[in-house]
């Protein structure tokens, strides 16, 4: 069931920018944005005629602008690109989630150094750059937000998935240097740290599991999970948007520089 603004937060005359929102938790963030009022451009790698439809759906929907910039994030380049275009709405971007990511699986002896300076680039180095380059407007304006949406695997290490570890543990130290030399400029910045989220591709390897060991629904959703969170139960990404949107509004004004786990209790044990 979709989980309604918290707070009803107003967000209207602001501009959010979400990276990586195509699709999934990044759509999902984007569009509970644009329900609590805020401009949206998104962002992702899909062809800009494929994502047309949805940025009109939810400026009809929601009485915003919505809008779409195609940029590879694995070079500095593109990033200001898209920075550039993320400030149209509004003059600036009010509002960063930096959502985007990739991950290269295996152990480390055998990751290759290419899947490697690919993860950092990409869940890093990206949002380095889009940090760096909203900061000015948001100090000028004396109001910013910046989510960076880590991972469980920010608070707990893993095998298999070096990278992804490493760069979602060190999205959560960028956030508490920039909440600290943000802290008495109107601007926040957190990470959230969500554990396993029931998206399309979560979806796609649950499938997966059912066709090659015959199994049910069920029976692949608590395989899937098991080891995972202690609540037996996926984390919605509607209530990762709502925290968001909430890290946005007005309640949300003193919560900075934290890393705030939505994975069930999975951190806890």
């Amino acid at each position: 069931m979709p989980i309604p603004s918290p707070g009803g937060a107003d967000l209207r005359g602001r501009c959010a920018l979400v990276t990586g929102s195509t699709g999934g938790l990044g759509l999902a963030i984007a569009t509970a944005l644009a329900e609590a009022g805020s401009h949206v451009v998104l962002h992702g790698l899909a062809d800009p005629a494929e994502m047309e439809e949805t940025c009109l759906a939810l400026s009809r929907r929601c009485d915003v602008q919505a809008l779409y910039h195609r940029a590879d994030l694995a070079r500095a380049e593109p990033v200001e690109g898209l920075m550039e275009a993320a400030a149209a709405p509004t003059g600036q971007v009010d509002i960063l989630v930096n959502n985007a990511a990739i991950r290269h699986f295996g152990p480390i002896d055998q990751l290759s150094p290419a899947g490697w300076e690919a993860d950092i680039a990409v869940n890093l180095n990206a949002a380095f750059h889009t940090i760096r380059l909203a900061l000015p407007g948001m100090r000028a304006a004396g109001w910013g937000r910046i989510v960076n949406m880590a991972s469980i695997y920010g608070l707990v290490g893993a095998t298999g998935r070096a990278g992804y570890v490493t760069t979602k543990t060190a999205l959560i130290g960028l956030s508490r240097a920039v909440a600290l030399e943000t802290a008495r400029q109107g601007i926040t910045c957190n990470a959230l740290c969500p554990g396993t989220v029931l998206t399309p591709n979560i979806e796609d390897r649950i499938g997966t599991m059912m066709r090659e060991r015959d199994l049910d629904a069920d029976a692949a959703a608590a395989e899937f999970l098991h080891g995972k969170q202690p609540t037996g139960r996926f984390v919605e990404a509607t209530a990762v948007a709502a925290m968001v949107v909430f890290l946005c509004g007005p309640a949300g004004r003193d919560v900075t520089g934290t890393a705030l786990p939505m994975d069930g209790g999975w951190s806890a044990g």
